[in-house]
């Protein structure tokens, strides 16, 4: 439920008092009418449509909407609220800016069909998917990050989710990308008195609402953050809590009626801390935070004796450097993954080779895979490592993209206490190269283990011994 007394607000909402006197906001009052199977009476839906009200009124012409995936934040403010405001002015002009061209014509394609439902009339003139006009000379213009928009102003523009994925987050240049598309690009297209919003779920303390707010404008912007769960004092010990703005107790789902806590807590144990914490809370870490708890790494005995079982090399890239190879052999038993043992050394390229052949002789009918280096070295390395162990089952992973995106996967695991440790002298520097990942001096044990376990995650059939 809403809080009843306007003190638990933030000076930004108050507009929120309308809804706690029983007042819909006006666009969520319209946005029923034209779709009335839709549940508009959510906290989380009354607090946009209250934030949009001012918006309207020009009481705000800078707004950041934070979300969790799956909650309505596309539907109401991206394709409904433009469609609200050309209803009441078909003279205005909006820009919707999407992570690439294609979502965002879809975007435009809803809310024309929207608009013609409504009553709105369309110029012939200028009608395609991602560039329509309203009779009267107003419209809709569909952008992706990159496109240009020479000739076009905008009275109001909304970017909806610029980032795709967590590849994308997690590199420097697409997200210098997408701020200099925001800054030559879309900020130019301003009309006097223009709006804009930004709307997104976060992805890194680095993405665009995020650089918006560290940037000498961050001050002008107004933020609603809406957690998938409520925080708590406990969860800001710097003391920078604020009361929710939906009056939740803290861990109360945002929408229960979509996903309950049970349902969220699934997610998260996928997710990870990481992933979670950015993007269903709102609050992006830096890189490596949350991501290997020494305290998750349970040390066990013995591992099962069934299971699939595989050992993925992460072998050293440049000979002579000092760098390390690290052979991990996994296990997963009925949802746990067993770290066997590990085989970890500073050799040279020949005392490599001899290494991992006995390797495979001790672990017998063990499935061998290694991750091969880009470029033409990476291939041919793989190709003698693959000759040198003739008899077993051994393959060559050809890896891309950011290795810290593909250690993800193995931290949700790692945190949701998912993975155990068979006692061995290995342990202590295999835990604390996971602790301080990804700013440790070398990562070999890190990645190695991450492709075993996607191995073991993506090709179920193999590995069995």
């Amino acid at each position: 439920m809403l809080v009843a007394t306007s003190p638990h607000l933030p000076s930004t909402y108050r507009r929120l008092e309308r809804v706690l006197r029983g007042v819909p906001p006006v666009f969520l009052d319209w946005a029923a009418r034209v779709t009335p199977s839709w549940s508009w009476d959510w906290p989380h839906v009354q607090a946009i449509g209250a934030a949009l009200d001012r918006v309207s009124d020009g009481e705000i012409d800078r707004l950041i909407i934070q979300m969790p995936p799956r909650h309505g934040k596309t539907e109401t403010a991206t394709i409904r609220y433009p469609v609200y405001r050309l209803s009441a002015d078909p003279t205005r002009r909006v820009i919707v800016g999407a992570y690439n061209s294609t979502l965002a014509a879809k975007y435009s394609r809803h809310a024309r069909r929207l608009a013609t439902e409504c009553g709105l009339a369309i110029s012939l003139d200028r009608d395609t998917m991602d560039d329509w006009e309203t009779a009267e000379g107003g419209g809709f213009r569909a952008v992706g990050v990159g496109s240009g928009i020479t000739g076009h102003g905008g009275d109001l523009i909304i970017v909806d989710d610029p980032v795709k994925d967590r590849e994308e987050a997690e590199s420097a240049t697409y997200r210098d990308r997408v701020w200099e598309w925001w800054t030559d690009v879309l900020w130019t297209r301003r009309e006097p008195g223009c709006a804009v919003i930004v709307i997104m779920t976060r992805w890194h303390e680095d993405d665009l609402a995020g650089r918006i707010l560290a940037s000498d404008d961050g001050p002008n912007w107004h933020v609603i953050n809406l957690p998938a769960l409520a925080f708590g004092s406990a969860d800001f010990p710097d003391g920078a809590f604020v009361p929710d703005l939906l009056g939740r107790a803290p861990g109360e789902a945002l929408c229960p009626a979509r996903f309950d806590e049970q349902a969220l807590a699934s997610i998260r144990t996928v997710l990870g801390e990481y992933g979670w914490s950015a993007l269903y809370q709102g609050r992006p870490v830096p890189r490596g935070g949350l991501l290997f708890s020494r305290e998750r790494a349970e040390i066990v005995p013995a591992a099962p004796a069934e299971g699939r079982v595989v050992r993925y090399w992460d072998k050293a890239g440049t000979e002579d450097a000092g760098d390390w190879t690290a052979g991990i052999r996994l296990r997963e038993h009925r949802g746990i993954y067993f770290v066997e043992d590990v085989v970890r050394a500073q050799v040279e390229y020949a005392e490599r080779r001899a290494l991992m052949k006995q390797t495979a002789q001790l672990d017998g009918s063990v499935s061998v895979w290694m991750e091969q280096e880009p470029g033409s070295g990476g291939k041919e390395s793989a190709q003698v490592s693959i000759k040198d162990l003739a008899g077993y089952h051994v393959q060559a992973d050809k890896v891309t993209g950011d290795p810290f995106v593909r250690c993800l996967t193995w931290s949700a695991q790692w945190q949701a206490g998912n993975v155990k440790l068979v006692a061995a002298d290995w342990n202590k520097p295999y835990i604390d190269e996971h602790a301080s990942y990804p700013r440790a001096k070398h990562d070999d044990q890190v990645t190695a283990s991450a492709g075993g376990f996607m191995k073991l995650a993506l090709v179920p059939d193999l590995f069995v011994v």
